[in-house]
Order: structure tokens, then C-alpha cells, then sequence
């Protein structure tokens, strides 16, 4: 089979290496795919938003089977206008990839079908959001409706910071259209979890919980980023808990999205928080999580191409989603100074025993040199018998990993450590 990737990040890299361990796998392409990823498959100049580009790659190289794993090209149909030519896809099409695209659409939907979420109101005028934050309770959390990198959240503290919040999204424009409309949200607390789930729209399996640590810096401190390390399981998602998500999160939501006419196929992403009242979405997401796909998919042993057909042909009941029992930690190394500004073009080198356990985010091949060109660079993922040891593991493959200005958390997974001592 001839398999195309869309997408660019590490995540992608992810992807794209579990792939490969199908025989019936001749060719992957990525597009546009990385310096890193270009060890892997066959990297393609397509930007992964460039729709019409991707499917005309598509049908001159015939490609059998897709995989549209970034947000921007789900909401902009990247799945609608290949099925069209005939080229079956792992992926929600665009009515599914709402409950991503837009915060408002999937508050509402959770609101409608009594799915557990925090209490909540929508704004598309700027005084009206204004003037309920006058008398709104802190900390409170504003969020602009649609798609931002994974920023257009803000945890604003006092009433001024949510306010400056909506000003910078609905009057700035910090986030394009994104930030149109905003909902404002009560501020839970909580051990929040990842659980990413396939889903063919009937049957959902969800995969092994994750913890993911988004601030910048250590002790959780600095700018929310796109994720700085993950973990896996997470040890705050007991089977109590999984067992409560299915039965009041998980099924509602895909019984909700059929009901609405919009069948979500691919993999659907829960962000939770467990709060004193039980676990409730803090988001959904319409694709794998970066980086939480970096510990999910190396503990996962059945084949991940077999899975993404059968929730495209509506037989996941038949297919088996089986997890190792170990555990996996991954540990982001990022340019110094990401989330704002950061210098790029720095070589980077990585011992050739460690190739398989880097997945390469933000860097690509200059004169057949590997180099840096984004935030954040790559991600290290070990897997062990124990959280400690992974841990340690990937924190000693890092060390031998360098580039100028290279930065990373040095307490990965230190919450979940010690969770798992109480």
C-alpha cells in the first residue's frame, strides 16, 4: 500500500514510524513532512492546509489510504476532498471536525446532550463579554472559538485578565476569525487527563490515558505551550474513572455527534479534568494530541494501520486495540525562548543509537545537515516496566541530544511519580 501522511510535526513522525511496522506497507509519503521525518518517508513541499495540492498529489501518485492528522486541514475538509476522488482516509470530514473547529459548537452539543463539562456562557459581542466579567467569579478561563495553535486559552486570575483576554481576541484579533466569538467558562480543578479514542462513529476503544505538561517552565510555570512532555498511563485515570468516562463521556459523545448528523470517524481526543463532581471535558480535540501520540502509540500492540481502515470501514468492533502494560515517558527538547521568540538553524545531533526513540518535530535538512527551525524541535519517548525508569531513560537519551539554545522541563512526569505514591 501507498500511504500519505499530512502533517509535519512530531506527532506525524509518530504516526508515520508505527505505520511502518505494516508489511503491507510499500511507500509512505508526509506532507510536507520534516528533516526528521525524511528518514522515514518520502517528504512531499505540500503545506498541510493546501488542500487541492494534497489531493492532487493524491490521485498522480495513487494513493491507497490517507492519514489527516493536524487540526487545520480536518476543518477545512482535507477528508472530504479526498474520499470525493475515492481515496479512503483516516479522519473526521469537516461536519465532524467542528466539535474541534469550534468551542461554541462543542459546548453547546455537551450542553444538549448532558455531557459533564464546565458551566459556561458564549459571546460573539465584545461588551457583552465585558460586562459578564464584571460580576464574573475568578480565576476564570476565556477561550476563542476556533482553532489557535493550541493557545486561544487563557487562565486569567482576576477580572482584568480575563477582560484583557477578550479584548486581545474578539477586538485585536490576536487569532484571526478564530477569536469572533469566545466562551467564557467556570475554572475547574483537578488532575487533568488525555484520553485519545478510535471511533468509527458506532464502536469507540479508547486508547492508553496520558498526562500531558503544557507550561514552559519547571513547576509548572510559564507559558502554556503546545506541550513540553507527556506520560503514560496517567495514574489519576483509575478504572473507576475510565469506567465512569465511557459510560457518561465517551459513548454520549459519539452517539451525540451521529444524532446531529455528524459522524465522527478517526481518532477523538478527550481532554478531562477530574474534578470532586467526576470527570468532565475540559476540550475535545478532532485528531491525535501532540505530544500525547509519543507515549500512546509506542505502547500500543496491535497493528495501527489495521485500526485506522477499520474505523474508516465501520468494523472496529471486529478489530482488536490492544496496550502494553508498560510505561512511556517523552521529553520535549525546545529552542530556548518557545512559546514567544526563539533563533533557528542550529545543528542538531542525535547519537544513531538513539534515532528510533527521537520523533522530530521542528527542524529540517539544510546541506544534508539536520537543523533547527521551530519551537519546539523534537521529542525523546523511552518505554519501561515503570514510570521511574522511563523517565530516566529518556532524561539520559536527551542529555546525549544537542543543538544550541536547547532547552526542556527537567520534571516530566514528577506529578504523576508522585500520584502514584499516595
Amino acid at each position: 500500500m501507498k500511504i500519505l501522511v499530512v502533517g509535519g510535526g512530531g506527532r506525524e513522525h509518530a504516526v508515520i514510524k508505527k505505520l511502518k511496522e505494516n508489511k503491507s506497507v510499500e511507500k509512505i509519503y508526509a506532507a510536507p513532512g520534516n528533516g526528521g521525518i525524511a528518514r522515514d518517508a518520502e517528504c512531499v513541499p505540500i503545506a498541510a492546509t493546501d488542500v487541492a495540492g494534497i489531493v492532487s498529489f493524491a490521485v498522480e501518485r495513487g494513493i491507497d489510504y490517507a492519514v489527516v492528522t493536524p487540526d487545520d486541514p480536518l476543518v477545512l475538509g482535507c477528508v472530504d476532498a479526498l474520499n470525493e476522488k475515492g481515496i479512503p482516509c483516516f479522519g473526521p470530514d469537516a461536519r465532524a471536525a467542528v466539535i474541534e473547529g469550534s468551542k461554541v459548537f462543542s459546548k453547546e452539543l455537551m450542553k444538549k446532550y448532558g455531557i459533564p463539562t464546565a458551566k459556561y456562557e458564549t459571546f460573539s459581542d465584545m461588551d457583552s463579554a465585558l460586562s459578564y466579567l464584571e460580576s464574573a467569579k475568578t480565576p476564570i478561563v476565556v477561550k476563542a472559538d476556533g482553532l489557535a495553535l493550541g493557545k486561544g486559552v487563557v487562565i486569567a486570575e482576576t477580572a482584568d485578565e480575563a477582560k484583557d483576554a477578550v479584548v486581545s481576541m474578539m477586538r485585536d484579533k490576536k487569532f484571526g476569525k478564530s477569536g469572533e466569538s469566545v466562551v467564557i467558562e467556570e475554572y475547574l480543578t483537578g488532575p487533568e487527563v488525555s484520553v485519545l479514542a478510535f471511533t468509527d462513529g458506532k464502536c469507540i476503544k479508547p486508547m492508553v490515558s496520558s498526562m500531558d505538561h503544557k507550561r514552559a517552565k519547571d513547576g509548572d510555570r510559564g507559558l502554556n505551550t503546545g506541550g513540553m512532555g507527556t506520560v503514560a498511563p496517567n495514574p489519576y485515570y483509575t478504572d473507576e474513572v475510565a469506567d465512569r468516562c465511557m459510560k457518561e463521556i465517551f459513548i454520549p459523545t459519539v452517539e451525540a455527534m451521529r444524532a446531529e448528523g455528524r459522524t465522527f470517524r478517526g481518532c477523538l481526543y478527550f481532554g478531562l479534568m477530574i474534578t470532586e463532581d467526576g470527570p468532565k471535558v475540559i476540550e475535545y480535540n478532532c485528531r491525535f494530541g501532540d505530544p500525547e501520540t509519543q507515549v500512546v502509540l509506542p505502547l500500543l500492540k496491535s497493528d495501527l494501520l489495521d485500526i485506522m481502515i477499520a474505523t474508516t470501514d465501520g468494523t472496529l468492533d471486529k478489530q482488536e486495540v490492544s496496550f502494553s502494560d508498560k510505561c512511556a515517558a517523552c521529553v520535549i527538547m525546545a529552542s530556548d525562548g518557545y512559546p514567544a521568540s526563539y533563533e533557528k538553524g542550529f545543528e542538531i545531533t542525535i547519537p544513531d543509537d538513539a534515532l528510533e526513540k527521537v520523533y522530530v518535530a521542528g527542524a529540517k535538512e539544510k546541506d544534508g545537515v539536520l537543523v533547527t527551525s521551530g519551537g519546539r524541535v523534537l521529542g525523546v519517548t523511552e518505554v519501561a516496566d515503570t514510570l521511574a525508569e522511563a523517565l530516566a531513560e529518556a532524561y539520559g537519551t536527551v542529555r546525549r541530544i544537542h543543538f544550541d539554545n536547547a532547552y526542556y522541563r527537567h520534571d516530566i512526569g514528577a506529578r504523576a511519580l508522585k500520584a502514584r505514591e499516595v
